[in-house]
C-alpha cells in the first residue's frame, strides 16, 4: 500500500565532451565517486568526488566537483574501441578506489597513498581481458571472469585464490529432480480423459536459445551474506547458463534452461531469489531462480511491442540493499518495482533526458546503506535520488476519514476507500488507468464547496483531477473531470517530484530544475485544474499534506519541509493578502531530517526564530503547529522534542497520535501540546493506549468515524483492528456530543461495557434519560443497556480516562468527578432503572417490556412489581402478557418468579409463570387447584407459609381470629416479637404470648430478656432466678424481695451471688452485697482490699467504728497488695528486656536476607554441589516451588495427595503460628502479640496501683508506696519508649499489582501467607496511658 515518493534530487552535469562513465558511493562521506572516460576519442581516465552539500537541491557541474586523480588508459585488446570500466568500487576506511577495465587490469587509485605507495598503481593484469568483476558485500573478494571462460578470486590484497574453468560439463552439476508433475504417470485417468489435455503439461519444454538482443555479456552477483556468487554467461555460444559458486570456489548449482534468457542478473540480498531477464516474442519478464538453478516465478514489465525495439532492447537489473525495490534499468529510464502479496508494482520511471541513443544503457547505482538512495544518469548526466515509502491516504478528520488510499502500479491507479469496503491488495475497489506511468498522488477531503473526495493524479505529462462521490449511500466509481499539461517552459528536463493538495482550491507541485527546487500551483474548481503561478523555493526536502485540524472544521493548508529541518507554510509563497503572509510566516523546526512528517494545528502562543534562508524575518509558532517527524532511524519527534526511539511508522488524527514500534506494539499518544504529550508504557495489558500487534505490521490508515486502524504485514497483506484507544475516545465524544445512539452501537459492536455510557458522565446521562430512548428507540436495545448495568463505576476502573483533565478535555469530563461523587451515595443501578421508569410511564403502550426490565434488573431484583405490571396488562391484552411472561422469565430465574407470582396471591399469573419453566404440571397443578378451593384468608395464609413468609401468615391468622392456632404457629417459627405487636392491645392474650416468650428467652440462655419479661408480668420468683443467671446482682435481690423471700433464704441468694461476683473477680459488688445484706464489715473491708479498693475499706472500717480491723485487714491487704503488684511489674519488665531486644534480631535477619529467613538454613551454612537434579517431587519442591512452599516444603495443591493433605497442613500450622515457636517465621508476629498484650494489662494496671500507692501513704507505708510508685513508672516509660519500634509501619513496599500475581495459597502455605500479610499491613499501636504521680512522692 506504499508508493515511493521523491525526496531529494540533485544533478551533475559534465563539462562538454566529457563522459561519464561509472560512478559508486563513498559511505564514509556520502558522496558520490564518479569517473569520466576513456572515450574513444580520448583514453584519459579521470575521478572526481562529487561531495554531498547541504545547500539546496539543483544542478552541479563538473566544475564543481573534487578531483581525485587522472591517468591515460589505453586499451590493450585490439577488439575493443576503448577500454572499458566495467567495476568501479571504493573502500571508504583506506580512501581507496579500485577500478577493473575491460582491457584487463585492475587499478587501484588511493586518496591518501602511504610512504613508499603510489597514488595510482595496477594491481594487477589478465592478458585474456575481463567480462565481468564484482566485489563480495564484505569487501574481502574479488570475482573476476575472463574472456577465457575463467572464474578467478581475489582477495584484498588482490592475490588469487581461486581459479575455475568455466566447462560445459558444468551443466551436468545440478541434477535437477522432476517429481512427475504434469507427466502421465502421476494424473488420474477416469471417464473421458483421453478428450482432455492436462493443462499442467507444458506444451513446450525450454532448450534455452538465446534471445536476438541478448549482448553476449557476462554478470556477477553476490548473495547478501557473500556465501555464494552467481555467474550469467553463455555457455558454448548457444545458451544462457546461470552459475551458482560458494565462496570457496566450489561449483554449487546449475540454472535450468530459459528460452530467451538475457545476460542481465542480480542476487536478492535476502537470498532466496536470483532475479534474471526473459525476452519473449510479446513481452519481457523478470524471471526468478532459486539457489538449486530451478525457477521461482516471474512477473512481466508491460512493455509494448514499440518499446521492447525502442528503449527496451537492453535491461539491467538491480536489488536495493534492504530487498524491497528492484531497479529494472532500460536506455534512457529506470523502473523501481516493490512487492507485496506476490503482486509485483510499477512504483517509479524516472526518464532520463539527457539520454544519448548511442548509449547502451543507463548508469545506475544503489547507496550500499541506505536503501532508498540511488544514482542515475546517463554519459550526458548524473542525478543522484532519495526516496520514501508514503502511503497516499486520504484525510483523517471526521466526517471526510472514508479510509482512501491510492496505491501506485504503474499507468494504474488502484484507489480503496475502506470505510466502504476493505479490498485486499492486490485488489482495489476501484482502478483508475492514466496514459503515462504515474509519479505521486494526493487525495483531500470534502471542502465547503464540495463534498466529494479529490484525487490530484501526476505523471510526466500532466496532472488528471479525479473526483470520488463517497458521500452517497451507494458510492460511484470514480470519475477523471479534468485534465491539464504541465507548462513546458516551466517544467523543460525537471524532476517532477511531489504534489499535495495546497487547500481546497489549489494543488501544490514539487519540481527540480536547473535553477534548484520550485514550486507550482495550479488552481481548481468544480470541473477543471489550470496552472497558476511558480516559485523557486530554495532547499525543499518534502510536501506535507493539509495539517491535520482538532475541531475538522478549520480551513487547513500544506507546508514543507525544508533542508534545516524547518517546516513552512506555503501560504507565504503564494500570498495575495497579508493575513494569508502572517499565517505563512508561521513555522516550526525538528531536531534532524525526518523523511515522514505530518502537522496538526494546535493552538498557543508563537514564539519569535530567524530564517536561515534569507526569506526574510519569520516567527516561529512553537505551539500553534505541531510537527511529527519519523527519522530514518526509526526516532519519532514532536517538534523538538523526541517521543520514541523504535517507531516504525505512524498517523495522526484530530485525538491522537498513533504509532508503532520495533517491539510489534502500536501505541495511542493524545494530542496536546509538545509538553504534555505523554507516551504510554509498553503495558498492553493494562494501558488502552497500547496494543500488540503482529510482528512487522505498519500502519496504513485510520478511520476515527468507525474506530478502525488498517496495518500492513510484512508479506502485504492488510489487517484491521479496532483499538480500545479509538473505540473509547470516539464513545466518550458521542457522550458528551449526546448522541447516544452512535455511543451504544459502539459498545454494542465493540464489546464495550454499556456502563460507560452512564458512567462517563452520571449527571449529565441521568437528564438524558429520555433522549437517550427516542435516539436508541430499539425496546431489544434498550433491554441490552439495562441487562448490562453494574454496580461498578466502569470509568475508573476498566476504562479509566487517559487524557489529562488540562489537556483537550472536553467541560463535561471535567464535572464528571463531582457528578461521580453525587451518584455513589445510593445504588447506581436502581437509580438508573429508576429514571427509566419514570420516562417509560407515559410510553408503556411501545416500552412495556422496557419497564419490566427495568424492574427486574435492579439490586435487588423488583420481581414484585414487574409482574404486577404483566398482571395489569393481561387484564387488557392476553397475547402481550403472555410475551411480556416469556420475556421477564428469560431475565430473571423462573422458580423465582414461580414464588414471587404466587406471593401475589394472582393464581392466574402464577400459573402462566410455571408453564414457561421445566417443571412437571403434576408439582403445581394439584397444588394451585387446593388454593384455589380455599378462602381468600385462609388461601393467603397457606401460600404464605408454603412460601415461608412466615410474618404475612401470622398476619393472616391474626386476622381469622384463631388465637391457639396462631400461638401454636408462634412457637413453631419463633414469631414472638411479631405476635406481640399484633396484640399489643390486647391485654390478655399479649400477657400469653409474652409469657411464652419469656420462656423461650430462659431456654435460649437469655437470662436478661426473660427476666425483665417475667418482672413484666409480675412473676418475680422467676425474674429474679433469670437475673441471678445473668449475675445481675442488683435486679436479682430486688425481685427476690418482691416475692417476698424470707430472710434466710434472701441472705443464702445473696451469699451465692458475692461467691460468684468474687470468682468474677468484681470485688467492689462482692463486698457491697457482704456489707448491706449480709452484714459482714470484716469480709466486705477485705474484699475491698482484694480489689485495690482502699479507700471504701477505710470509710466501712471508720462508718461502723471498727479501729480494731485497720493493723489485721487494711495494712495486711495493703502489704499483700504491694507484693502482688510488685511480681507483677517486675515480670513486665523482664518480659519487655527479653521480647524486644529479640524483635529487633529478627527483623535485622529478615532484612538482610529474607530467603533465608523464611526458607532457613537448614544445611549450616554448607555449600551444597549445583549439579545434582532436584525434579519437584510431593517431598521436594526446590524446583519452581514459591516462597512459600520452599518453607513448609510442601508442594500445596500440586497432586492428587498434597491436596487431600491440606486441611491436615492447614490445621498444623496454625498450631505453630498460636505458639509463635522461637526459630520458627511465627516468632516475629507472636512477640509482637505479646507486647501488645503486656500494654493492654499494664494500662489496667495502672489505676490499681494509683489506689495502691494511695493507701499505702494513707497508712503510713511511704517507702512502699515509693517502691511500688518508681517500678509502675519503669515500666510506663519502657512500654511508651518501644511503642513506635515495636508497632512500627512495615517500610518494604507491597508486590507489585503489574507482576503476576498468584493468589492465596491453599494448606499450610495459606497460613504462612496470612501471617505475612498481617505483618505487612499497618499496625495499630496501643494507646500506654501516662502514670500520674503523687506529688507527694516525687523527687
Amino acid at each position: 500500500m506504499r508508493n515511493l515518493r521523491n525526496i531529494h534530487c540533485s544533478v551533475l552535469e559534465p563539462l562538454p565532451g566529457s563522459r561519464i562513465t561509472a560512478a559508486t558511493w563513498d559511505v564514509a562521506t556520502d558522496s558520490v565517486v564518479c569517473a569520466f572516460g576513456p572515450t574513444r576519442d580520448d583514453i584519459i581516465l579521470q575521478l572526481k568526488r562529487w561531495a554531498s552539500k547541504s545547500g539546496p537541491q539543483g544542478l552541479t557541474s563538473e566544475d564543481g566537483l573534487d578531483y581525485i586523480a587522472a591517468w591515460d588508459a589505453p586499451c590493450p585488446l585490439p577488439d575493443l574501441e576503448c577500454d572499458k570500466i566495467l567495476d568501479l568500487h571504493f573502500f571508504s576506511e583506506s580512501s581507496t578506489s579500485c577500478l577493473v577495465l575491460a582491457g584487463g587490469d585492475i587499478v587501484v587509485v588511493r586518496g591518501e597513498p602511504q610512504s613508499g605507495e603510489e597514488k595510482i598503481e595496477i594491481v594487477g593484469s589478465v592478458d585474456a581481458g575481463i567480462s565481468a568483476a564484482a566485489w563480495s558485500p564484505d569487501e574481502e573478494l574479488l570475482a573476476i571472469t575472463t574472456q577465457a571462460d575463467t572464474l578467478l578470486y581475489m582477495t584484498r590484497d588482490f592475490e588469487n585464490v581461486t581459479d575455475v574453468t568455466l566447462s560445459p560439463g558444468d551443466l551436468k552439476a545440478s541434477k535437477h529432480v522432476s517429481v512427475g508433475w504434469g507427466k502421465s504417470e502421476t494424473q488420474f485417468k477416469g471417464k473421458r480423459a483421453k478428450a482432455l489435455r492436462d493443462p499442467t503439461v507444458p506444451e513446450m519444454v525450454d532448450e534455452g536459445s538465446l534471445s536476438q538482443y541478448d549482448r553476449k555479456n557476462t554478470t556477477i552477483s553476490w548473495r547478501g551474506d557473500g556465501a555464494f556468487v552467481a555467474l550469467n554467461s553463455i555457455d558454448s555460444g548457444s545458451r544462457r547458463v546461470i552459475r551458482v559458486y560458494s565462496r570457496e570456489g566450489s561449483l554449487d548449482s546449475v540454472s535450468e534452461p530459459v528460452d530467451g534468457l538475457e545476460g542481465s542478473l542480480t542476487w536478492r540480498p535476502a537470498g532466496n531469489v536470483l532475479a534474471g531477464i526473459q525476452r519473449l516474442e510479446e513481452r519481457i519478464d523478470i524471471v526468478f531462480f532459486e539457489r538449486n538453478g530451478l525457477r521461482h516465478g516471474q512477473f512481466s514489465l508491460r512493455l509494448s511491442k514499440e518499446e521492447m525495439e525502442s528503449w527496451g532492447t537492453d535491461v539491467k537489473l538491480s536489488w536495493n540493499v534492504d530487498s524491497s525495490v528492484l531497479a529494472v534499468c532500460f536506455k534512457d529510464r529506470v523502473q523501481l518495482w516493490t512487492m507485496g502479496n506476490y503482486h509485483y508494482y510499477l512504483k517509479q520511471e524516472i526518464v532520463l533526458p539527457y539520454a544519448s541513443s548511442s548509449q547502451e544503457i543507463a548508469l545506475f547505482t544503489w547507496h550500499p546503506e541506505k536503501p532508498l538512495q540511488l544514482i542515475l544518469g546517463s554519459e550526458a548526466g548524473l542525478r543522484r535520488l532519495e526516496y520514501k515509502l508514503a502511503v497516499a491516504a486520504g484525510p483523517t478528520n471526521p466526517p471526510n476519514d472514508y479510509g482512501v488510499v491510492a496505491v501506485i502500479d504503474g499507468r494504474n491507479v488502484k484507489l480503496t476507500a475502506f470505510r466502504v469496503a476493505n479490498v485486499p491488495p492486490p485488489m482495489s475497489s476501484h482502478e483508475l488507468v492514466f496514459p503515462f506511468n504515474v509519479v505521486d498522488i494526493a487525495v483531500s477531503g470534502s471542502s465547503l464547496n464540495n463534498s466529494n473526495t479529490r484525487i490530484a493524479v501526476l505523471h510526466r505529462e500532466g496532472i488528471h483531477l479525479c473526483e470520488w462521490k463517497l458521500h452517497e449511500k451507494l458510492p460511484s466509481k470514480p470519475t477523471v473531470i479534468s485534465f491539464t499539461e504541465l507548462p513546458s517552459d516551466q517544467f523543460f528536463q525537471c524532476m517532477i517530484q511531489q504534489i499535495v493538495f495546497m487547500d481546497n482550491h489549489r494543488v501544490l507541485l514539487w519540481h527540480t530544475g536547473s535553477e534548484g527546487a520550485s514550486l507550482s500551483t495550479f488552481i481548481m474548481d468544480d470541473t477543471t485544474i489550470r496552472y497558476d503561478a511558480t516559485s523557486i523555493q530554495r532547499g525543499v526536502r518534502n510536501l506535507i499534506g493539509p495539517a491535520v485540524t482538532i475541531t475538522g472544521t478549520e480551513a487547513s493548508n500544506a507546508y514543507i519541509f525544508l533542508d534545516n529541518n524547518e517546516v513552512r507554510h506555503t501560504s507565504s509563497l503564494f500570498s495575495k493578502t497579508e493575513e494569508e503572509q502572517s499565517r505563512g510566516s508561521a513555522k516550526i523546526r525538528l531536531p534532524t531530517f525526518a523523511p515522514r512528517v505530518e502537522v496538526i494545528g494546535y493552538h498557543q502562543k508563537p514564539v519569535a526564530l530567524a530564517d536561515n534562508y534569507g526569506n526574510g524575518p519569520n516567527s516561529v509558532d512553537q505551539g500553534d503547529l505541531l510537527a511529527f517527524g519519523l527519522t530514518e532511524s526509526g526516532s519519532l519527534y514532536a517538534n523538538e522534542r523526541e517521543l520514541a526511539r523504535n517507531c516504525t511508522s505512524f498517523l495522526l488524527t484530530p485525538a491522537h497520535l498513533i504509532f508503532t514500534t520495533t517491539q510489534h506494539l502500536v501505541k495511542f499518544v493524545h494530542i496536546a501540546p509538545v509538553k504534555d504529550l505523554e507516551v504510554p508504557p509498553d503495558a498492553p495489558e493494562t494501558d488502552e493506549r497500547c496494543r500488540s500487534i503482529e510482528r512487522g505490521a505498519k500502519l496504513v490508515t485510520v478511520i476515527p468515524s468507525i474506530f478502525a486502524l488498517i496495518m500492513q504485514m510484512p508479506r502485504g497483506n492488510l489487517e484491521t483492528v479496532y483499538p480500545r484507544a479509538l473505540v473509547l475516545a470516539g464513545i466518550r465524544n458521542n457522550i458528551n456530543k449526546k448522541k447516544y445512539k452512535k455511543a451504544f452501537l459502539a459498545c454494542r459492536n465493540h464489546r464495550v461495557d454499556m456502563n460507560i455510557l452512564h458512567d462517563h458522565s452520571p449527571q449529565i446521562f441521568m437528564e438524558d434519560v429520555a433522549l437517550f430512548v427516542d435516539q436508541v428507540k430499539k425496546v431489544e436495545h434498550i433491554d441490552l443497556f439495562l441487562s448490562q448495568l453494574r454496580e461498578e463505576d466502569v470509568s475508573q476502573t476498566m476504562y479509566k480516562e487517559t487524557l489529562r483533565a488540562s489537556v483537550n478535555r472536553d467541560p463535561i469530563q471535567e464535572e464528571a468527578p463531582q457528578n461521580r461523587d453525587d451518584h455513589s451515595q445510593s445504588s447506581k443501578i436502581n437509580k438508573i432503572c429508576d429514571a427509566f421508569l419514570q420516562v417509560l410511564e407515559t410510553r408503556k403502550a411501545t416500552n412495556l417490556q422496557n419497564m419490566i426490565t427495568a424492574h427486574v434488573c435492579k439490586s435487588p431484583p423488583h420481581l414484585e412489581a414487574g409482574l404486577s405490571e404483566i398482571a395489569k396488562l393481561r387484564r387488557d391484552n392476553s397475547e402481550h402478557a403472555e410475551r411480556a411472561i416469556e420475556h421477564i422469565c428469560f431475565l430473571a430465574d423462573v422458580n423465582r418468579l414461580y414464588d414471587t407470582a404466587l406471593g401475589l396471591y394472582d393464581l392466574d399469573l402464577t400459573l402462566q409463570v410455571a408453564q414457561q419453566s421445566q417443571k412437571d404440571p403434576r408439582e403445581y397443578l394439584p397444588f394451585l387447584q387446593r388454593l384455589q378451593e380455599l378462602p381468600t384468608l385462609r388461601r393467603r395464609y397457606t401460600t404464605d407459609n408454603h412460601l415461608g413468609r412466615y410474618g404475612k401468615a401470622l398476619q393472616h391468622l391474626y386476622e381469622l381470629g384463631v388465637f391457639d392456632e396462631l400461638t401454636l404457629y408462634t412457637q413453631k417459627h419463633s414469631l414472638y416479637v411479631q405476635a406481640l405487636d399484633l396484640y399489643r392491645y390486647q391485654e390478655e392474650s399479649l400477657k400469653v404470648i409474652l409469657r411464652l416468650y419469656a420462656e423461650h428467652l430462659q431456654q435460649e440462655s437469655k437470662h436478661k430478656e426473660a427476666g425483665i419479661a417475667y418482672e413484666y408480668l409480675l412473676e418475680y420468683e422467676s425474674a429474679s432466678e433469670c437475673y441471678s443467671l445473668a449475675h445481675l446482682w442488683k435486679e436479682s435481690l430486688s425481685c427476690a424481695t418482691l416475692v417476698p423471700l424470707s430472710k434466710p433464704q434472701l441472705q443464702e441468694l445473696a451469699r451465692t451471688l458475692a461467691d460468684s461476683l468474687v470468682e468474677m473477680k468484681d470485688f467492689f459488688s462482692a463486698a457491697t452485697i457482704h456489707l448491706d445484706y449480709l452484714s459482714d464489715l470484716e469480709t466486705a473491708a477485705r474484699l475491698f482490699c482484694k480489689g485495690y479498693f482502699f479507700a471504701d475499706a477505710l470509710r466501712i472500717v471508720g462508718l461502723h467504728l471498727r479501729s480494731d480491723l485497720l493493723v489485721p485487714i487494711i495494712d495486711a491487704g495493703l502489704v499483700e497488695g504491694m507484693a502482688t503488684m510488685t511480681e507483677l511489674l517486675a515480670d513486665c519488665k523482664g518480659q519487655l528486656n527479653a521480647q524486644i531486644p529479640r524483635i529487633r534480631e529478627l527483623r535485622a535477619k529478615k532484612a538482610e536476607d529474607p530467603l533465608a529467613f523464611f526458607d532457613g538454613d537448614g544445611n549450616g551454612g554448607v555449600d551444597i554441589p549445583d549439579n545434582v537434579s532436584l525434579a519437584p517431587t510431593d517431598t521436594s519442591t526446590a524446583a519452581g516451588g514459591s516462597l512459600f512452599t520452599r518453607y513448609t516444603d510442601r508442594t500445596g495443591t500440586v497432586g492428587t495427595n498434597a491436596t487431600r493433605r491440606t486441611s491436615k497442613n492447614r490445621r498444623r500450622e496454625e498450631r505453630k503460628r498460636a505458639r509463635g515457636k522461637k526459630g520458627s517465621v511465627y516468632e516475629e508476629e507472636y512477640l509482637v502479640n505479646s507486647v501488645g498484650r503486656l500494654m493492654d494489662r499494664v494500662n489496667l494496671a495502672g489505676e490499681e496501683v494509683g489506689r495502691l500507692v494511695v493507701g499505702l501513704m494513707r497508712r503510713g507505708m511511704r517507702e512502699r508506696a515509693r517502691a511500688v510508685e518508681g517500678a509502675m513508672t519503669d515500666v510506663v516509660a519502657l512500654c511508651r519508649g518501644c511503642v513506635k519500634e515495636v508497632f512500627q509501619v512495615k517500610e518494604e513496599a507491597l508486590v507489585d499489582q503489574s507482576e503476576e500475581e498468584h493468589g492465596r495459597p491453599k494448606g499450610g502455605d495459606g497460613v504462612l501467607w496470612d501471617s505475612m500479610e498481617e505483618s505487612q499491613a499497618q499496625r495499630e499501636a496501643p494507646l500506654v496511658r501516662a502514670f500520674g504521680k503523687l506529688s507527694l512522692l516525687s523527687s
